[in-house]
């Protein structure tokens, strides 16, 4: 790291290298994890130029370390030594190129002075960006309504495209929702922000963070929200028999039912019945057949079974197979159980990963990759209930319970979501007393 500080210092002579600006670093940081909706390349840029204004503007005495940066440094740093026994030597050295996130932000964030104010702009102006992505986002849905007369445009996928992806999406969103909520003297638009994100996050039926978040909200309104012990109850009743209503809507009831369901019944676009498969059988049924159709829990278990099972015929336990790697043997038990294979247009269930960022670092990477993962977890939600800060409280549930259904740090939307946020809340903070101090 003294190796960085000295390289950046010495691009520019003393006299002529920028100050940092307050202003900067949160236009710069506002502008990575508004990127991330977009193309790829968007996101990357942003980063790049993060990383190059820090380390020309950095400055020996603002330079702190702390536990919590390090741990996705140390992340990160597995992965490029799991490179010396990886059983797929190049979709790991390609990974890395993706996850250099979890390396270079928090290394960044070391070099730079963060003050409450900061971070509360840096959410304030998210927030708003997220805010005109839904209107975006809900304007393009009315219009291919209005085009098509079919209504599956305003749900899931449909609404934010596959590429961003509604679980992702629902994570983004949930974010500016909860900075909204919990404004401590809120404005009419800070109410219009949080019921329309709200409801585009019932559209976009990702039924794990908006179980999360109902709760969250509830946690809310009882612990944090500062009001009368009457008022609490009544809002929480409220909110309740609000979210009965919406569970009414046909699209949603359709995303829990999907769940549930044994059989498809057979019509005349599709002639074959289609077996869904039930929770036990995705646990124990050795042999599937290709009209076998797995719900997301189903598959889910289906994932974390045939894990186990890698567990008890190799030797990853410290280890795993690589970053990345373990794709390769997720299609092999996809052979040997004989699930669905796909077709060129749409693919089989052996071609997702794990689902689940615990299982698929521990697969990747040993039991020493999903300990970092844990650590991560834990302090950040530690500190997020040390800070009595409910959005960092929030973001640090919701990360919990999304990495059991997603391999979210293994897609760079993700790891570069994650990582920013999980940075910014877990830098120490200086105080705004201390800023007029200063000046």
């Amino acid at each position: 790291m003294e190796t960085i500080y000295n390289s950046s210092k010495s691009a520019l002579k003393r006299n002529k290298r920028p100050t940092a600006n307050p202003k900067m670093l949160v236009l710069l940081v506002t502008a990575i994890l508004l990127a991330i909706p977009l193309n790829y390349g968007f996101s990357s840029m942003a980063v790049i130029l993060f990383v190059v204004y820090s380390l020309l503007t950095a400055k020996k005495e603002d330079f702190t370390i702390n536990t919590s940066l390090m741990l996705p440094v140390a992340l990160f740093l597995l992965m490029a030594v799991s490179l010396t026994w990886s059983i797929d030597f190049k979709s790991t050295l390609k990974a890395l190129s993706k996850e250099i996130s979890l390396f270079i932000i928090p290394i960044v964030f070391c070099f730079n002075r963060l003050w409450q104010k900061q971070l509360n702009d840096i959410l304030r102006f998210f927030s708003l960006g997220m805010f005109c992505y839904g209107i975006f986002y809900f304007a393009r849905a009315a219009l291919a309504y209005f085009s098509t007369g079919d209504s599956s445009v305003f749900f899931y996928h449909s609404l934010v495209t596959d590429d961003v992806n509604a679980i992702y999406a629902s994570a983004f969103f949930s974010v500016a929702f909860f900075y909204y909520l919990s404004r401590p003297q809120k404005k009419l638009f800070d109410y219009i922000g949080a019921a329309f994100i709200f409801f585009l996050l019932f559209l976009l039926s990702s039924k794990n963070i908006l179980l999360i978040d109902i709760l969250l909200i509830i946690v809310y309104f009882l612990f944090f929200s500062g009001v009368s012990k009457k008022a609490k109850w009544g809002s929480v009743i409220a909110f309740c028999l609000f979210i009965a209503a919406m569970g009414y809507n046909s699209k949603i009831r359709a995303r829990i039912a999907e769940e549930f369901a044994v059989q498809e019944t057979p019509s005349e676009s599709n002639p074959v019945p289609v077996d869904k498969v039930t929770i036990h059988d995705a646990w124990n049924k050795e042999t599937f057949t290709q009209n076998d159709y797995f719900s997301g829990t189903a598959l889910r278990v289906y994932q974390i079974r045939i894990f186990t099972e890698m567990l008890q015929e190799d030797p990853i336990f410290f280890t795993g197979y690589g970053l990345n790697a373990s794709y390769v043997k997720v299609n092999e038990k996809g052979l040997e159980h004989n699930i669905y294979k796909g077709t060129e247009d749409e693919p089989g269930y052996h071609t997702y990963n794990f689902h689940n960022q615990y299982v698929e670092v521990f697969a990747d990477l040993g039991v020493f990759g999903v300990l970092i993962v844990i650590l991560m977890m834990f302090f950040n939600i530690k500190n997020g209930i040390s800070n009595k800060d409910f959005v960092h409280i929030a973001f640090a549930i919701v990360m919990i319970a999304l990495f059991l259904t997603e391999s979210f740090l293994w897609r760079q939307r993700g790891v570069i979501f994650f990582t920013v946020l999980y940075c910014l809340f877990n830098k120490g903070l200086y105080s705004n007393a201390m800023e007029k101090e200063k000046k």
